[in-house]
């Protein structure tokens, strides 16, 4: 029996071998297979669907799961945002209105928040490692006291631009380049929150019927908002960065942007109460420029500051500072830099500053230039020198004067001594271009003289900065003469072509 026994196996499984054998080669299937078996010694043969399916679920069984570290990482990232949303949320129980007190130094407001941190992280029964615990610390205390996710790029000194372009989207300006941040907010209402902290510091407000707004940091910074239904792609914020020591000419000069000889002619001409108009496009360090030119003025004289988001960081004991004001919510109430610039000619100003002269207070500005009140300064969008008076007479048009064209043309001749203009240059540093004499009318257009000029006929470098300096055209200005009534005078040799 034992043999016929082995005999009758030994068929059964060249039976099971062949119908194997005959199935398409992804239809194998598990001879260890309870279902399989079980229809081989009813002498059945199996399906091939049936082992199909059976194969891909085990397939699907053995697949490879994600490694155990990005698994690891995801958990202990939502934990951490987790644990950061309920010590907010205790912190501000416990602060409650300490965090709006304007009373409350803000020294001792960021000591009373650090304290109740800590106290509440001591609390959770979440065990921390010391660099979570500090990361969340950081971060919290960014949200509450500072500006959320960008607030370590406003403590950085080497990024001078922040660009929010929607919540998961956030720029840099390092160095003169663009560059993408890591963080992000956490959705939009987060970004609008840090965008409604900073605009009502200074009075400002932003929302549906007033959707774009000027504002600034309390260090200077300039800051813009644009929210929707204006921004499609979520709110967009920009910050300009002002150090929190302004620059100094002597830091232009070791940026290249100055040349020792053209800052100590410069110096002269506002010691020597010139009209000066700095021109340059968005971003080309027009501000700061301004701000170096304003430091030459003598600490004697009676200044009176006039802008938009007061930007300017004068260090004269006797200055005035004067920013307009937009409509309230009934569309009443602004108060326009035209305004400003008619008032602060009852003030008894020496000089005048207009941070950006942009509309119909081009006509008041030159008005203030020709009636006295000589040393004037301010700043213009333009492309050059020559664009600078075209935009000029522009915007005097925007006043709704109906003046001929050779009557504002003489006004601006008159006016206006001094044209510094200012560019940005590809390497992304910010040069001093031309500085331009403004002489006078002949016949119906303006006749400008360079006094000293960007010369890039020397390259780049390696590194692709630019080796180009600012050089003397060798012609010396006419209002030398006028200088010299301020009992300031300017060495010859400035404007010797042969020196660097």
């Amino acid at each position: 029996m034992s043999s016929l026994a082995d005999r009758l196996a030994a068929a059964r499984q060249a039976e099971q071998a062949a119908a194997e054998g005959d199935r398409p080669q992804g239809d194998d299937a598990s001879t260890t297979d309870p279902a399989a078996s079980t229809e081989g010694s009813a002498g059945a043969t199996t399906p091939a669907p049936t082992t199909s399916y059976a194969a891909a679920a085990a397939a699907r069984r053995t697949a490879p799961e994600p490694p155990a570290r990005s698994r690891l990482s995801s958990q202990k990232g939502d934990r951490i945002e987790e644990l950061k949303q309920s010590v907010h949320t205790e912190l501000l129980k416990q602060l409650g209105p300490q965090l709006y007190d304007a009373d409350m130094d803000q020294d001792q407001l960021d000591q009373r928040v650090r304290a109740v941190l800590a106290d509440v992280l001591g609390a959770q029964d979440r065990p921390l490692s010391s660099s979570d615990r500090q990361r969340v610390t950081q971060e919290i205390s960014d949200d509450i006291l500072g500006y959320g996710p960008i607030e370590p790029y406003l403590r950085d000194p080497d990024v001078s631009e922040v660009m929010v372009n929607g919540h998961k989207d956030i720029w840099l300006e390092r160095k003169g380049k663009l560059v993408p941040a890591e963080a992000t907010f956490a959705d939009e209402a987060h970004l609008r929150r840090t965008i409604d902290k900073i605009v009502s510091r200074i009075g400002r407000r932003v929302d549906e019927s007033s959707p774009m707004v000027d504002a600034r940091l309390p260090d200077g910074s300039r800051v813009n908002a644009v929210v929707p239904p204006l921004a499609v792609d979520g709110s967009a914020l920009t910050i300009r960065k002002f150090a929190a020591d302004p620059l100094t000419a002597l830091d232009l000069i070791s940026f290249g942007s100055l040349t020792p000889q053209t800052c100590d002619f410069l110096e002269a001409c506002v010691r020597g109460r010139l009209n000066v108009i700095v021109s340059g496009g968005t971003g080309a360090g027009k501000t700061t420029t301004l701000n170096v030119l304003s430091s030459f003025i003598p600490g004697d004289e009676r200044i009176v500051t006039i802008e938009d988001a007061a930007e300017l960081q004068l260090k004269q004991d006797h200055v005035v500072r004067l920013e307009s004001r937009p409509a309230n919510i009934e569309g009443k109430g602004a108060v326009s830099i035209r305004d400003l610039v008619k008032n602060s000619l009852r003030m008894r100003p020496d000089r005048v500053i207009v941070g950006e002269v942009r509309d119909a207070s081009a006509l008041d500005m030159l008005q203030a230039m020709n009636t006295g009140h000589d040393g004037s300064i301010c700043t213009l969008h333009s492309n050059g020198p020559r664009d600078t008076l075209s935009r000029m007479e522009t915007m005097v048009l925007m006043a709704g004067m109906d003046l001929p064209m050779r009557a504002i043309r003489e006004q601006v001749a008159s006016a206006v001594d001094l044209i510094v203009h200012q560019s940005r240059l590809k390497d992304g540093t910010r040069r001093i271009t031309h500085i331009t004499e403004v002489e006078r009318m002949e016949g119906d257009v303006i006749t400008l003289q360079d006094i000293f000029v960007f010369d890039s006929s020397l390259g780049f470098d390696a590194d692709g900065r630019s080796l180009g300096r600012l050089r003397p055209t060798g012609l010396r200005p006419k209002f030398l003469e006028k200088m010299a009534y301020s009992n300031v005078t300017v060495d010859p040799m400035v404007f010797a072509t042969d020196r660097m």
